[in-house]
């Protein structure tokens, strides 16, 4: 068998990377298709582009799936990507929470994609590596297998078949420490938390009540809170979001919240319509071309390093758990029912 020089071999596979670097970017596949695919971040400066339900992320910088108070969840789905700002946040508030609030460690759950953009699953934002969402429940004592992280499911707040209906004993001890904590960062833009947990909040919040207007009352997070921080400076491609109201946000908006408005389907009319109706065509899928442009740059850039969350063993921790760390032996949650994700649909 005739065998191909060294240097000829080095030479064909230079070509067929130009060649699939010269590829025309896919204009029509669905967005969130196309940025499911890559397992690594781009290989370029960390910055997010556009905005959290509308971007993507340059330069990804991946959080440890195991630190000494924080472990992150469902590692298939290799989702614990971000800006550099996000991994130090985690990093810092899962110190500070367990060091100055007692709380045993954090169970992270979706921060963004290698490269960000839409998921195929699971959220609208998350997109641009400035979103993480944490479970309510703390971290047990010992490191959580590959199968616990899959199948074990966040604990729900509220009751079943309610929208902000509280469950009291499910409430964790020291709770109400840790959302303060992460409100009194000045990068976090705002936190999304279930309408139930804010009125609990706004109940017991005491006097000092200037972190209450960063906790969003918004859809579900019954089992999950959301951390979204602000575009960092000189971060000249990510879209600013507006900044919340002033006040604690425990008034007419959370009364909207409460009254159950939101989740009231559209009054149906009052009579049929005179002709039929054509049926309405779903809105196509967002694509590349919908995305700022230098997404395209970000989702075809060579790969970075590191490697996928998945690709790591989830019992070699970095060392021993802290002292004092994790909330007991038993597993947190309970087996997963409802659709397994524990993610917020919507935001």
């Amino acid at each position: 068998m005739r065998t191909i020089p060294i240097a000829a071999a080095f030479s064909l596979a230079l070509l067929a990377t130009s060649a699939l670097a010269a590829e025309k970017p896919d204009m029509t596949t669905a967005a969130k298709v196309l940025f499911s695919r890559p397992k690594l971040p781009s290989d370029q400066p960390p910055h997010p582009v556009g905005f959290y339900a509308k971007g993507c992320l340059a330069g990804g910088v991946q959080l440890p799936i195991n630190g000494p108070d924080w472990q992150v969840m469902r590692l298939s789905r290799n989702r614990n990507w971000g800006m550099p700002q996000l991994v130090a946040f985690l990093e810092k508030f899962a110190n500070d929470a367990h060091d100055k609030d007692g709380w045993p460690g954090l169970l992270v759950g979706d921060m963004s994609q290698p490269r960000g953009g839409p998921m195929p699953t699971g959220h609208a934002s998350h997109q641009i590596g400035l979103d993480v969402d944490i479970w309510y429940d703390p971290m047990p004592s010992h490191w959580l297998s590959r199968d616990e992280r899959e199948k074990t499911s966040a604990s729900s707040l509220t009751k079943a078949g309610t929208h902000f209906d509280m469950l009291p004993d499910r409430w964790p001890k020291g709770l109400e420490k840790v959302l303060k904590r992460a409100a009194s960062y000045p990068e976090v833009e705002r936190i999304f938390v279930n309408p139930g947990v804010k009125k609990r909040l706004c109940e017991t919040a005491g006097a000092d009540r200037d972190w209450l207007r960063q906790l969003r009352p918004y859809y579900l997070h019954n089992d999950h809170f959301h951390v979204r921080l602000r575009c960092p400076a000189g971060a000249t491609e990510c879209t600013h979001q507006a900044p919340t109201a002033a006040g604690d946000g425990c008034g007419k908006d959370l009364d909207y919240w409460l009254s159950g408005q939101p989740w009231k389907p559209p009054p149906k009319p009052t009579k049929p319509p005179e002709k039929p109706v054509k049926p309405v065509k779903p809105p196509p899928p967002l694509t590349l071309a919908g995305l700022p442009k230098p997404c395209i740059d970000v989702l075809y850039a060579p790969d970075g390093g590191g490697k996928p969350a998945y690709a790591y063993d989830p019992l070699a921790g970095p060392g021993p758990l802290k002292a004092g760390a994790g909330g007991g032996a038993d597993p947190i949650g309970k087996v997963i029912g409802r659709d397994g994700t524990g993610a917020s649909v919507g935001n």
